[in-house]
């Protein structure tokens, strides 16, 4: 009756997304001077690199889970505003796989490839897009360890970022 396909297409496009979400964590952090990701391997959108066996296993039985976060040494920083940039490329990556998934979907369809018009490539693409928008919102939650934490401080005057940065470091993960 076509869950296990669902259950499947699901799996699949969670794992791309992720591996896409951390790549962009990695290329970005790079591209402002940390190599670190970089010499761990994770400069790359292999999702064996970022899949985290328990995350994944949690996301498919709970609906709630992660993928293994990107290394990211300050200190290799080449500017104060890298961690923002850093933080906000994995979001940035999931609402451009969505637009450029959504887009070339749109266009195959109109140019009359026929692929695309079967149920499974629609709905794959679908899930896609959808898991891409709800990654991209989810994570700019300004809670730790979400990208939002890291997003929302250079947002705010510098006495309320500070004051966010030391209860989000203390309670943020509770939350």
């Amino acid at each position: 009756s076509g869950e296990i396909l669902l259950f499947a297409l699901i799996t699949i496009a969670l794992i791309l997304s992720l591996s896409f979400h951390e790549d962009a964590h990695a290329a970005v952090a790079r591209l402002f001077g940390d190599r670190t990701a970089e010499m761990a391997g994770r400069l790359t959108i292999n999702p064996l690199a970022h899949i985290d066996p328990m995350g994944l296993l949690m996301v498919v039985l709970v609906g709630f889970g992660y993928a293994r976060p990107v290394p990211v040494d300050p200190r290799f920083l080449r500017s104060p505003r890298a961690d923002l940039w850093v933080a906000a490329a994995g979001p940035a990556m999931n609402l451009l796989l969505a637009v450029v998934v959504w887009n070339g979907f749109l266009l195959l369809r109109g140019a009359g490839f026929g692929f695309v018009f079967m149920p499974a490539s629609e709905t794959f693409v679908v899930l896609l897009v959808r898991i891409n928008l709800i990654l991209m919102l989810f994570n700019l939650i300004p809670l730790g360890p979400l990208d939002g934490h890291w997003i929302l401080p250079h947002l705010l005057p510098d006495m309320a970022a500070r004051w966010y940065r030391f209860n989000n470091a203390r309670y943020g993960t509770y939350v």
